[in-house]
């Protein structure tokens, strides 16, 4: 095992000593009972299984393999692609268009599972991993209590992570909590899947004990471990889906997939009373440092270690190795290879956003009608974060004005629309992939200035927020009010809306929560997985899907605006009612019997 894997491992500190000592003593043999008496190399196993998935770090988005080299399929793009399953936007890149768009047609079957989001193997992975490391951990001798109780807390709370990732992708699954060995009974090596409800239910007990061993901060040497908060968030995040599962959900397979809904409030108030404790003790709040409203939301995913972030992977920078992360260099409009704007969001995502006075986005006709628009005409008073979260025509990024126009409207009233110029005027803009235009929009969250978006081999430096303070305000003001607690929940959106410098809301329900979490949580990975829970992807995933076509006037310099279709090819895009579950797939079945499949493969 090469020396430099452990300096990187999560980003936090690992001494260069113990580096030494595992180049001789690797981690294979680990089972070597001098491992477990020192803390170097103990420490150097636990941030193995940190950085192994960043306790399945964008688990927010998707949890993917850190270790995967694959630049598709691990840290390069495959943190994308969760975002690209929802009805945000979609893949603008040839290579994943087509699998990403197969997937949202909803081709999922039990020979076909897709592969990005899939977590069987690699969760069952760290899953064992953990029991291990609990295991060894806990005959360890000689070493400070305290020390081996936070250990043990973090190897728990990245079990329950593993299984959170887990069971809101396939329901029921087995619940190992020992590590399984080759000479173990059959019923040990294959399991048959417990209830989605077990699942839950062991994901909140452990959440809960790991939180009374785990510190409330971090100290800056150990940045990027687990904390008291990242427990609750946890735990308060995996209440309101099993709330969420058992209110709109249906049990079938005995309770496989599935839960009770007068289960629905006991998770409920678990999510509320999670979220409750964050507010009340953690010392966290909605980040306000600058006066101008689309800069300061930008910045929440800038300004690294503020006061919304609870828990965070950490980036340094460093040049590409085994767990590279080119956020910047696959989103940025246009990077090295012509590429960028990887992930094209929709008209329909981007028209959620309100107007200032909490009138709705949506254009109307008269945007369609052929009259010409400045672009401070067409975007007047809308919501600042949508200005943060995505880029479109005109937006200057590096310094640099963002141009897809496509046609130019010549002084005889023509439209020119090849890729050549008039009176030294370009018929097209340079931004796009391959010539292609796209929806006009990009994702600007996360997007760093600073950093050289042409280099993919370079890591981006920016840190991946998993837990931030306004997700535990919309987790709250969403458990509060289906407990029917409606002014809580209220003056906790309003607290968002505030800081987003749109009106206040006067009354609350669910769609109103909904749309809250679309805007505010825009591109951070929770709208697919919400729409699932609500079981609402059914009905929203699916359809047509538009972009903004910007036409060019040669004599203002003005646009008319079309509205175009992102095409799907011959796919419709659909959600069927099997998607709310994966399938546990036949290879996975030919393998252990004992599973069953989720309904409707």
């Amino acid at each position: 095992m090469k020396k430099t894997s452990f300096i990187i491992i999560a980003s936090f500190a690992i001494l260069s000593s113990a580096c030494e000592v595992l180049d001789k003593k690797p981690l294979n043999i680990i089972n070597d009972g001098f491992v477990w008496e020192d803390t170097s190399l103990i420490d150097a196993y636990l941030a193995n299984m940190y950085y192994s998935n960043c306790v399945a770090v964008n688990e927010t988005p998707v949890t993917f393999d850190w270790t995967d080299e694959n630049f598709w399929k691990g840290p390069g793009c495959g943190w994308a692609f969760i975002n690209e399953m929802a009805d945000e936007g979609v893949c603008l890149w040839n290579f994943h268009t087509d699998m990403v768009k197969t997937w949202k047609s909803g081709a999922i079957s039990a020979s076909n599972v897709p592969i990005y989001l899939d977590w069987w193997d690699n969760g069952y992975k760290l899953i064992r991993e953990a029991n291990y490391f609990m295991e060894s951990l806990s005959k360890s001798e000689g070493l400070d209590e305290a020390y081996i109780s936070q250990r043990m807390a973090e190897a728990r709370f990245i079990r329950a992570f593993n299984y959170f990732a887990l069971v809101k992708r396939y329901g029921g699954v087995p619940l190992i909590t020992k590590t399984q060995s080759l000479d173990d009974p059959k019923e040990i090596l294959y399991p048959m899947r417990d209830k989605e409800q077990a699942i839950y239910d062991f994901i909140l007990s452990e959440c809960e004990l790991c939180a009374e061993d785990l510190p409330g901060k971090s100290l800056d040497a150990d940045l990027g471990r687990a904390t008291k908060y990242a427990a609750l968030s946890l735990r308060c995040r995996a209440a309101l889906y099993a709330a969420s599962i058992a209110e709109f959900g249906e049990v079938k397979l005995d309770g496989l997939v599935g839960i009770p809904a007068e289960s629905a409030s006991k998770y409920y108030q678990i999510a509320y009373d999670a979220a409750d404790e964050i507010i009340r003790e953690g010392g966290f709040g909605l980040y306000d440092k600058n006066a101008d409203k689309t800069q300061n939301f930008k910045d929440i995913f800038l300004d690294e270690g503020n006061k919304e972030t609870i828990w965070a992977v950490r980036h340094t920078g460093s040049t590409r190795n085994a767990s590279f992360w080119s956020y910047d260099f696959v989103q940025c409009p246009k990077n090295a290879w012509g590429g960028g704007n990887k992930d094209m969001p929709y008209l329909e995502f981007v028209e959620e956003f309100e107007h200032i006075d909490g009138t709705p986005g949506k254009f109307d006709a008269t945007v369609f009608d052929g009259r010409l628009w400045t672009l401070e005409d067409l975007w007047a008073n809308r919501d600042p974060r949508l200005f943060a979260t995505v880029y479109t025509q005109g937006t200057i990024f590096q310094g640099k004005m963002i141009d897809y126009h496509k046609g130019l409207i010549r002084p005889d009233g023509k439209i020119q629309d090849d890729t050549g110029s008039y009176e030294g005027v370009m018929t097209r803009g340079n931004y796009g992939v391959d010539g292609s235009m796209g929806s006009s929009f990009g994702v600007m969250k996360y997007l760093n200035p600073s950093n050289d978006n042409n280099l993919w081999t370079n890591e981006s430096s920016t840190d991946y927020i998993v837990f931030r303070y306004a997700e535990t305000l919309l987790n709250f003001a969403e458990a509060a009010l289906q407990l029917g607690y409606d002014g809580e929940a209220l003056e906790k959106v309003n607290l968002i809306r505030e800081r987003a410098g749109i009106a206040p809301l006067t009354s609350i329900d669910h769609k109103a929560i909904e749309h809250e979490r679309k805007v505010e949580l825009a591109f951070e990975g929770h709208r697919y997985w919400d729409a699932r829970r609500w079981r609402v992807a059914a009905d929203e995933l699916k359809g047509d899907k538009h972009g903004l076509q910007f036409i060019l006037d040669y004599n203002t310099r003005n646009y008319r605006i079309k509205k175009v279709p992102v095409s799907s090819g011959s796919l419709t895009l659909r959600f069927p009612e099997s998607n709310y579950y994966l399938p546990i797939g036949l290879a996975r079945i030919g393998i252990n019997d004992n599973l069953v499949e989720n309904p409707g493969y």
